[in-house]
């Protein structure tokens, strides 16, 4: 089914042939959230009025991602007091899970990209929440992360990484001047970078972030990037969306409750989240979507 659709607009009779050929019965009702980069993001309804999230792979060869994601879900469940996805259907043509509780803080637009806040920005329980959740999350043992199979990178070697694909995405893509020297003055400061690492969600930002309406973080979505890596990862989205202050707030929090942090998690996490582009880029290259690659330069400044 999915080797003939997928090179058309499906219809949503073709998603419930599809989510038919996994057992799940779907009505009509159906809409589509098109921001994605990896998959079409549907919410729909079964026979007896239970909601279900779908994820439809936007491209072939998803099946190894789809699989890797499902055994982390597995893993950060026994350890997250806030909900993850329990994916009922994982395969290459559909992922689907029962609706989670509550909302993603911020949605966008997905023709204007215009903004839509689910909760108050300003929520007093959320930085608490979201630092319990972060502190939860990077506790996660090692030997749980090896046994499944998931990626370790070590301090040493994070830099090395940034550097490759550096030099990558400069070569195939481009970088204007400004931004590379600043990648660079990033790679050679050594006080900005940690001498361990954890684990991490990887891309971890308001849209990924489950709340109630007061505010309170409920849920983590969209685990495909989780590894053992620089814990800066998992702040920086946060100071793009709310801020210095803010981001000074939730590393504040996250220590008191027992995270372990060095002295320039704050700069790291703002350096990090300047390197976007270069995280895009890379992606771009990956995928050789002309697409994602005409993206990727626009944000690169070429």
């Amino acid at each position: 089914m999915f080797n003939e659709i997928k090179n058309k607009k499906m219809t949503n009779k073709d998603i419930q042939k599809l989510a038919a050929r996994h057992g799940l019965m779907l009505s009509d009702k159906m809409e589509f959230n098109e921001m994605g980069i990896d998959f079409k993001v549907g919410f729909a309804t079964d026979a007896d009025e239970n909601q279900w999230l779908l994820r439809i792979p936007r491209r072939t060869g998803l099946g190894e991602q789809i699989a890797k994601e499902k055994r982390i879900l597995q893993m950060v469940s026994r350890y997250l007091s806030v909900q993850v996805p329990d994916w009922k259907i994982a395969s290459e043509s559909l992922v689907a899970y029962p609706l989670l509780d509550g909302k993603p803080a911020l949605t966008y637009d997905a023709e204007t990209y215009e903004v839509y806040w689910n909760m108050d920005r300003n929520s007093p329980h959320f930085v608490p929440s979201l630092a319990e959740v972060l502190v939860q999350l990077h506790s996660i043992p090692k030997e749980e992360v090896v046994r499944n199979e998931l990626i370790i990178a070590t301090p040493e070697s994070l830099r090395s990484e940034i550097s490759e694909r550096l030099h990558l995405v400069k070569s195939e893509l481009g970088i204007c001047s400004e931004l590379e020297k600043r990648y660079y003055k990033w790679l050679d400061s050594d006080a900005l970078w940690p001498n361990f690492t954890k684990f991490i969600h990887g891309d971890l930002y308001a849209g990924h972030i489950l709340t109630y309406a007061n505010g309170h973080v409920c849920g983590i979505i969209d685990w495909s990037t989780a590894q053992i890596s620089d814990i800066s990862q998992d702040f920086s989205g946060h100071h793009a969306v709310f801020g210095e202050e803010s981001l000074k707030a939730l590393i504040s929090a996250y220590q008191k409750q027992g995270g372990k942090i060095w002295d320039k998690l704050f700069e790291q996490a703002v350096e990090r989240a300047a390197a976007s582009p270069l995280a895009y880029g890379y992606f771009a290259l990956e995928t050789q979507d002309e697409i994602h690659i005409n993206a990727a330069k626009v944000q690169l400044g070429v």
